[in-house]
């Protein structure tokens, strides 16, 4: 082996400047479950943010408002601590994805893999056709048959790239919002306007442009998985002792027996090399470049039926599988990960069945002292914020004291309205009398109901005169 590799990228050449990839266009078993897996993504990626359940956008990340809604669950800042739990979790699974099966994230469920792949390389397949015609087109000069494809591709990747931005923006800015700007017509939303137009230059720059440079150069999880992985780990991998044998690979000849000379099962047939999206030779192990694609595995397999030799060549297995003939085990670093990954669903699932519908503050006015009042009644000023996250209005709504005889008295209103996904916000003055009153500053609980059904609680503090402690 010639680690000569492991000094720079495939797609760097030797003067430093970007080699080009023509991966060839992979078919196989693989490839097949790859594309069923993928055009399932797509619609569910595409169909996300348009989708409802109660009212609310399946999947919204909102950040400019700070309203999140995940699976149909809106999340406000207020339960910032459940979304960061729920990362946590996404990252921790990750991890122990990557230890257990390798890269493979990348290669099957990617966003970035799947669009690449999936979409724009395959519509680059029947324009330019495949990996032969796409060299020798590159090569020829700006005829009119060059012109005709290239301005062809260009379009349709321009306008797939938009239509990916108007999907990106409707996870920003929600499904709702997006169509009235387009119904609206987009003349009275330039800013908006041009943002779209800047994602879908971003995206157009990608996918037709920086490409495979995305996984080998910009995604940390390549680098990443350099840490993850061990000797246990499933990955697409080159079975070097059958494929080397005793003298080496070699050329394929016809009627030979290949193990009585000694020659490994692999006849350098490069077309491992050749399908590879990232530009490397699995044949050299283990690599960051690697994305766990598989389209090495079905170009082999293809190559092996020829040859009549065995399939299997390159497969997902472990080193240590390829090296001692192990099968794959739960290793103890696994069940760490395991008992992690379980904690932390079991905390977020507490977390969510303890999250209420509205979200009560009521806070004492900054600056303020309290009042005395006649008959003994010592009276406080707050500030209220009630937040209601579900998708629909909660009506009739009322304060009422738990803790401490005394009364509530809102500003302008008696009772009011909370909007679906909304909030209300004002001010209200408590009074108690004094006796009731256990010191200069008394904890209070009041009760915030709809109608008469009690729909959240919340604490407040009460300030009262030294001497009637």
């Amino acid at each position: 082996m010639d680690d000569n590799f492991r000094d720079s990228i495939g797609t760097i050449n030797k003067e430093g400047k970007r080699a080009w990839l023509f991966p060839k266009k992979p078919s196989g078993i693989f490839y097949k479950y790859r594309k069923w897996v993928s055009y399932l993504l797509l619609i569910i990626l595409i169909a996300s943010p348009f989708l409802k359940i109660n009212g609310n956008q399946f999947l919204m990340f909102n950040v400019l408002e700070r309203r999140f809604n995940v699976f149909g669950f809106p999340f406000w800042p207020q339960d910032f601590h459940i979304f960061v739990i729920m990362m946590i979790i996404g990252v921790v699974f990750i991890v122990f994805f990557t230890v257990a099966f390798g890269r493979i994230f990348c290669g099957w469920l990617c966003p970035q893999t799947i669009f690449m792949e999936m979409v724009f390389r395959r519509i680059e397949y029947w324009i330019d056709g495949d990996r032969g015609k796409q060299i020798r087109l590159d090569k020829q000069p700006w005829n009119a048959e060059k012109i005709r494809k290239r301005v062809l591709k260009w379009i349709i990747f321009f306008i797939i790239s938009f239509l990916i931005a108007n999907v990106f923006l409707a996870y920003l800015i929600g499904s709702d919002k997006l169509i009235y700007y387009i119904t609206d017509g987009p003349a009275n939303h330039v800013s908006t306007l041009i943002s779209l137009l800047i994602f879908t230059g971003l995206f157009y720059f990608v996918f037709a442009w920086f490409r495979e440079q995305v996984c080998i150069i910009a995604c940390p999880y390549g680098r990443l998985q350099g840490v993850l992985l061990d000797n246990k780990s499933i990955i697409v991998a080159y079975d070097h002792k059958r494929g080397e044998g005793e003298e080496g690979r070699a050329k394929f000849r016809k009627n030979e027996d290949r193990s009585e000379v000694g020659k490994g099962d692999c006849i350098d047939c490069f077309q491992c090399v050749h399908v590879c999206p990232t530009g490397i030779d699995i044949r050299n192990g283990t690599q960051l470049e690697c994305v766990n694609c598989t389209a090495c595995i079905d170009a082999c397999d293809h190559m092996m039926e020829k040859v009549n030799l065995p399939k299997g060549l390159i497969r997902y297995a472990s080193e240590d599988n390829i090296e001692k003939k192990k099968e794959f085990t739960f290793s103890p670093r696994l069940k760490g990960y395991t008992t992690v990954l379980v904690i932390l669903i079991g905390v977020l699932a507490g977390m969510l069945f303890l999250r209420n519908d509205v979200e009560a503050t009521i806070l004492r006015l900054p600056g303020q002292l309290y009042e005395h009042k006649e008959n003994n009644i010592i009276s406080n000023v707050y500030t209220y914020k009630l937040i209601n996250k579900t998708s629909e209005t909660i009506d009739d709504v009322t304060f009422e004291l738990m803790s401490h005889n005394g009364t509530i008295k809102v500003v302008s209103h008696e009772s009011f309205n909370v909007p679906s996904q909304g909030l209300a916000e004002g001010t209200l003055f408590v009074e108690v009398n004094a006796s009731a009153l256990s010191g200069d500053k008394d904890k209070l609980k009041i009760g915030v109901y709809s109608g008469e059904q009690l729909i959240e609680t919340t604490i407040t503090a009460f300030l009262g005169p030294r001497s009637y402690k």
